[in-house]
């Protein structure tokens, strides 16, 4: 019984320090850029996008395909940031909570 209590406690400190976790990755910003910085991608740390940017010239002289495709490769740069950010930040909270283990 009090075994059970013991694993109730400690995964509700799990959950919290989870969520603590994943707020804090909300306000983590990464970018992933192409074309020279043309086009910037800004994700936050749950890896969700947060903002595209297009510089007016490079938006003015390429097609529309260059663009989508230019703007694909600056997204998947961004999300491969934020989900490193993301597991490392999981790994060190996961540290924090059993100690030992580290």
């Amino acid at each position: 019984m009090f075994g059970n209590m013991l694993n109730k406690k400690m995964m509700e400190k799990m959950q919290v320090q989870m969520e603590e976790t994943k707020s804090k990755l909300n306000n983590i910003s990464v970018i992933g850029e192409a074309e020279n910085g043309r086009i910037k991608v800004v994700a936050n740390g749950n890896r969700l996008l947060n903002s595209i940017e297009i510089d007016e010239n490079f938006f003015k002289s390429a097609s529309r395909e260059e663009i989508a495709n230019i703007i694909l490769t600056a997204a998947n740069r961004a999300l491969e940031q934020a989900e490193r950010v993301e597991k490392s930040e999981m790994s060190h909270a996961a540290m924090g909570m059993m100690p030992g283990l580290g």
